[in-house]
C-alpha cells in the first residue's frame, strides 16, 4: 500500500509558539512545508471602530493594548497625529522623555522577544536573564505612570508628570531580612534618572550574556542560520519594516531618515543584517538593544542638566495647574470638561509614523472637528509580516515554523486589532 505523504495539518491555536490566537493550515510534503495559510480573526478587538466613540485622550489606553510589549511607542504615534493636527509644539524635555522611553520601550520589546524566541527553539536559560533586566525597565513604567504595563504615560502636548525624584524601595518581609532588602536598594537610593543611569552602566555586560549563551551556539545557528530567508528587494515588495528589513540589509530606519522628536539630536547606528535569515534578524535585534542603550544614556545625561515643562502651556489640551484650580470655580469646571468631553481638533487629516521595535506603527487620523476621531486606521507592523508567513516557511521542515514565526516578534494585539 501506498505511504499517504500529503496532507493537511493545524497549526495553533493551542500551540504554544502560536500565541493563543495564530492559526495557520499548512499543507504538508511529509515533514516539508508546502503552504501555509494564516488565519487571522480569533482576537479581534475592533480598536479602530472603538477609538470612533471615544475623546481623543481616552483612547491612548487602546494604544497600549495594541501590541502590548511596546506600550509607549504606540502612544507617541497617536499622540503625535494628533498634535499635527494641533499644530501643537511639544517642549524639549518632554521630547527628551518621550525619545528615552521609546527607547526604554525597545529594549523591553526585544528582551521579550529573545526570551520567548529562545523558548520557542528549546534554549531555555536566556529567558530568565532577558526577564532579570526587564524587572528593572518595567519598574521605570511603574514610576512614571503608575502602572507596569498600559502606561497612558504620553499625552498630546507633552507627557502626564514629570520623572520622579525617588524611585520605589523594597520593604524588609518575611523573605528578605533587612540587609538582603539593603541590598537590593542599592541602586534605587536616588532619582528615577539615576536608576536608569545605573542600568545603562550594567546592561552592556547582559546582552554579552545574552549572546555567550546564542550567537555562537551550534544548536542556535542550527535552527536560524538559513532559515526563511528574504531577498533585499523582495522584503520591500512585502511591506517588511523594522528588523524585519534591516535584517534584509535595508538600511531603513524613520528615527534616521525621517526624524522626529529629538532623534536628529542623537548619536546611535542602524544595524543591518547580510542574508535575512533567522540568525541575522537575531544579530540586528541584539546591536539595537546595544544602540538603544547608547541612546538612553544621552538622554539621561541631558535631562539631568536641562529642566524645564513637560507639558505645553495651552488650556485646550493641558488641565489647569492645582494651585490653580483651588483659587476659582472657572478653572475646576475646565479640568472636569476637559477629562469627560476632551477637546475639538481642526478638521483635517494625518497620517505620523513612528520606528517601534517591531517596524513602522503608523496611525492615519481623519478628524471632522469634533471632540473624538472620525476615522482611524492603524498600519501595524506584525500584519505585513504574517502576510509573508506562506512565503518565508515554504520548503521548509515543521519544525522551522516556530523559528519563523519567532523571528517575525509577532503580537496579536496590532497584527488583529
Amino acid at each position: 500500500m501506498a505511504e499517504i505523504r500529503n496532507f493537511t495539518l493545524n497549526f495553533g491555536p493551542q500551540h504554544p509558539a502560536a500565541h493563543g490566537v495564530l492559526r495557520l493550515v499548512l499543507e504538508m510534503d511529509g515533514e516539508v512545508i508546502r503552504r501555509a495559510d494564516p488565519h487571522v480573526g480569533l482576537l479581534h478587538r475592533a480598536t479602530e471602530k472603538l477609538a470612533e466613540s471615544k475623546p481623543y485622550n481616552h483612547n491612548i489606553g487602546y494604544m497600549d493594548r495594541l501590541d502590548y510589549v511596546s506600550m509607549m511607542c504606540n502612544e507617541h504615534g497617536y499622540v503625535r497625529a494628533i498634535e499635527k493636527l494641533l499644530n501643537i509644539e511639544l517642549p524639549l524635555r518632554a521630547q527628551y522623555i518621550r525619545v528615552m522611553f521609546d527607547e526604554i520601550t525597545r529594549i523591553l520589546n526585544h528582551l521579550m522577544w529573545l526570551g520567548s524566541h529562545g523558548l520557542d527553539i528549546g534554549a531555555m536559560t536566556v529567558f530568565l536573564y532577558c526577564f532579570r533586566e526587564r524587572e528593572d525597565l518595567m519598574d521605570c513604567y511603574e514610576a512614571v505612570s503608575g502602572t507596569r504595563m498600559h502606561a497612558t504615560y504620553y499625552r498630546p502636548g507633552g507627557v502626564y508628570r514629570d520623572l520622579p525624584e525617588a524611585m520605589p524601595q523594597y520593604q524588609p518581609s518575611k523573605w528578605h531580612n533587612k540587609k538582603e532588602v539593603a541590598v537590593l536598594n542599592q541602586n534605587r537610593a536616588g532619582s528615577l534618572l539615576d536608576f536608569i543611569e545605573d542600568f545603562t552602566t550594567r546592561f552592556p555586560r547582559c546582552v554579552d550574556e545574552y549572546e555567550t549563551l546564542l550567537t555562537d551556539n551550534r544548536i542556535w545557528k542550527q535552527r536560524t542560520v538559513g532559515i526563511g530567508v528574504v531577498e533585499p528587494d523582495r522584503a520591500l515588495q512585502l511591506g517588511f519594516t523594522g528588523p524585519m528589513l534591516r535584517g534584509s540589509g535595508v538600511e531603513w530606519d524613520l528615527r534616521k531618515k525621517q526624524p522626529y522628536a529629538v532623534y536628529d539630536r542623537l548619536d546611535f547606528d542602524i544595524p543591518v543584517g547580510v542574508n535575512g535569515d533567522c540568525y541575522d534578524r537575531y544579530l540586528v535585534r541584539i546591536e539595537e538593544m546595544r544602540q538603544s542603550n547608547h541612546i538612553i544614556k544621552q538622554c539621561v545625561d541631558w535631562l539631568q542638566k536641562n529642566h524645564g515643562p513637560v507639558m505645553v502651556d495651552n488650556n485646550k489640551v493641558a488641565p489647569p495647574k492645582r494651585a490653580v484650580m483651588k483659587e476659582g470655580m472657572e478653572s475646576l469646571i475646565h479640568h472636569f470638561k476637559l477629562f469627560t468631553e476632551g477637546y475639538c481638533v481642526p478638521e483635517g487629516e494625518v497620517y505620523v509614523a513612528v520606528e517601534a521595535p517591531k517596524g513602522e506603527f503608523g496611525v492615519y487620523l481623519i478628524s471632522d472637528g469634533a471632540n473624538k476621531p472620525y476615522r482611524l486606521k492603524i498600519r501595524a507592523p506584525g500584519f505585513a509580516h504574517l502576510a509573508a508567513m506562506d512565503e518565508m516557511v515554504n520548503g521548509h521542515m515543521l519544525a522551522d515554523v516556530v523559528a519563523i514565526i519567532g523571528t517575525m516578534d509577532i503580537v496579536f494585539g496590532e497584527i488583529d486589532r
